[in-house]
Order: structure tokens, then C-alpha cells, then sequence
């Protein structure tokens, strides 16, 4: 499975900005997709998840209410419309993707993914 991210830029606060994930090879109709970031000088992080066997979402605390995730009907091509964007906000995003079926409590954890893409830059200038 190949990942490929796309969308991101410079922004200022407050902007929005939607990121794009596209699967190619082979891919799975259940398992888990998602995003993760990494900011500068910091690890990588969870932002949100979506688990193909019954949709449910997860969202890290931090970007509740203000990003969402979304897919096409194949879930080939994952979103995150990202809004009210902070410099906090600033990182790598990284789309990941899960052969399996986590648990919801397992979602979170970087080790429940097996294919990663090259990530996209989102920089939030206050």
C-alpha cells in the first residue's frame, strides 16, 4: 500500500486548510486510516482516525471541534479538513493506514499502523 499526502502550506491563524490522502496498491476494506503530526523538535502525535468496519472517528483532544475527517465511499482517499487553524497547529502531517482492526482504545497508538505516507508541511504563522 502506497500513501500519498497532499495540502499543505502556509497558512496564518485562524486560516483553513484541507489535506488529501490518497491509497494506491493494495488496500483493504476493513482496518483503520488516519493522520498523525509531528511538530518541530517534537514526536509525532495522533490527530484523528477513522475505522472502516463501522466509521467510528476518533479525535485527538487538542483538534476536537475544529478538524474533520472524512473519505471517499472506498476510502481510498482520506481528508482532514483542518479550520480555525492555530501555531500550534504547525507540523508534518502524516497519513497512516491499519491492515487490521484496532480497538477504539488502540486507535491512538502509532504501533497499530502498517503503511505511513511521506508526509505534507502545515505551517500555522500567528
Amino acid at each position: 500500500v502506497q500513501l500519498q499526502a497532499s495540502g499543505g502550506g502556509l497558512v496564518q491563524a485562524g486560516d483553513s486548510l484541507r489535506l488529501s490522502c490518497v491509497a494506491s496498491g493494495r488496500t483493504f476494506s476493513s482496518g483503520a486510516f488516519g493522520w498523525f503530526r509531528q511538530a518541530p523538535g517534537k514526536e509525532r502525535e495522533f490527530v484523528v482516525v477513522v475505522r472502516k468496519q463501522d466509521n467510528k472517528r476518533r479525535y485527538a483532544d487538542s483538534v476536537k471541534g475544529r478538524f474533520t475527517i472524512s473519505s471517499d465511499s472506498a476510502m481510498n482517499t482520506l481528508y482532514l479538513e483542518m479550520t480555525n487553524l492555530k501555531p500550534e497547529d504547525t507540523g508534518v502531517y502524516y497519513c497512516a493506514a491499519s491492515a487490521r482492526n484496532p480497538i477504539y482504545s488502540y486507535l491512538p497508538d502509532q504501533n497499530a499502523y502498517d503503511y505511513w505516507g511521506q508526509g505534507t508541511l502545515v505551517t500555522v504563522s500567528s
